[in-house]
């Protein structure tokens, strides 16, 4: 009997690509080019505003301070690029950083809770806005971007609820208002340190676990992947609820850094994180959403909105600027993965 070839199969694991590359692309930057083009591109940023401020741009304290503020963006772009691993989108999450630490201000606030227990109980919020995305998503099959951005609405809301629409700041604890801030090493600010002993865990979960290796798999083929025995619903539920986590989180650090909950006070992140996210699609693991890339990109963003702030450009200069690297990003990544 004639035998039937079979061709090679792909290894799902090994091509979670965040952009599906258009096989008639003729358009492919080299791979050490690629994996490099965006530390490369931070590099030079930073030299080009040294050059432009070298009094106040190259000093030791403004690393501190844009490290300072890089922190709460990179602890929810963690997130995302867990949910993006699996081709997954998760909008609620700036509405999720809004209502977490709210609801950790509000129960420290004006209810009397220990601060290291209202922490606690806001991460829980977090967990059940992930599980509520997740059943929504995962098990009845609605779309991920049309429920997330609903969602969203749904946790501002919920914080309208809590807060009654105001800026508390009336009875909050020390403890709290010094745990975003307080000086560790080389006299940087807690919060440097805890997004990036976060990022290290995500960089952990995604490449050195096997519930890391079914997410990369979810993320090539969600039908290939549940049969070859994945339990997709439940991977892409913890996704789901590590994001909404990790934005919790996020808002937590933010109203402590602050000391006072500010209505809506995610929003000016969402855009940032997700072009955090695609630039670190185009670097190291190229076509991959990685943990290692997304540090860098949330590095880059903030060293080119610290730069242009020292310019004394506005606000609205540096959101156009944002908008025109997450386009860049995502044409980067698609292009960037094979012809």
């Amino acid at each position: 009997m004639a035998q039937v070839a079979v061709p090679p199969v792909a290894d799902p694991v090994g091509d979670a690509s965040p952009i599906p590359p258009s096989p008639r692309s003729r358009l492919a930057l080299p791979a050490a080019f690629s994996q490099w083009a965006l530390l490369g591109a931070l590099l030079v940023t930073i030299a080009i505003f040294g050059a432009l401020r070298p009094d106040s741009f190259l000093t030791l304290e403004n690393l501190k301070s844009t490290l300072n503020t890089a922190a709460p963006l990179l602890v929810v772009a963690l997130g995302l690029t867990v949910v993006l691993v699996m081709q997954d989108f998760d909008l609620s999450v700036a509405g999720m950083m809004g209502l977490g630490g709210a609801v950790a201000v509000v129960l420290m606030g004006q209810h009397g809770v220990p601060w290291q227990l209202a922490i606690v109980l806001a991460l829980c919020v977090g967990v059940l806005g992930g599980l509520l995305n997740a059943f929504l998503i995962a098990y009845l099959g609605g779309s991920a971007f049309i429920i997330t951005l609903a969602m969203s609405t749904v946790f501002v809301g919920l914080e309208f609820a809590v807060t009654g629409q105001k800026t508390i700041f009336d009875g909050i604890p020390d403890g709290f208002a010094n745990f975003a801030q307080s000086r560790w090493v080389l006299d940087l600010p807690a919060q440097v340190f805890i997004a990036a002993g976060l990022a290290v865990v995500v960089w952990a979960l995604l490449s050195q676990t096997e519930i890391g290796r079914y997410m990369h798999a979810i993320g090539s083929g969600p039908e290939a992947a549940r049969l070859s025995g994945v339990r997709t619903r439940e991977i892409r539920a913890l996704g789901f609820v590590i994001a909404a986590v990790l934005a919790v989180a996020a808002g937590v650090l933010i109203d402590s850094s602050a000391a006072a909950s500010s209505p809506q006070i995610g929003t000016p992140y969402l855009l940032p994180a997700f072009a955090a996210v695609f630039l670190g699609s185009a670097a190291f693991k190229v076509g991959q959403f990685n943990a290692p890339g997304t540090v860098v990109g949330v590095l880059f963003l903030g060293v080119i909105q610290n730069g242009l702030t020292m310019l004394s450009l506005s606000t609205a200069v540096i959101n156009i600027v944002q908008g025109v690297i997450l386009a860049t990003a995502i044409l980067v990544s698609r292009i960037g993965v094979r012809a």
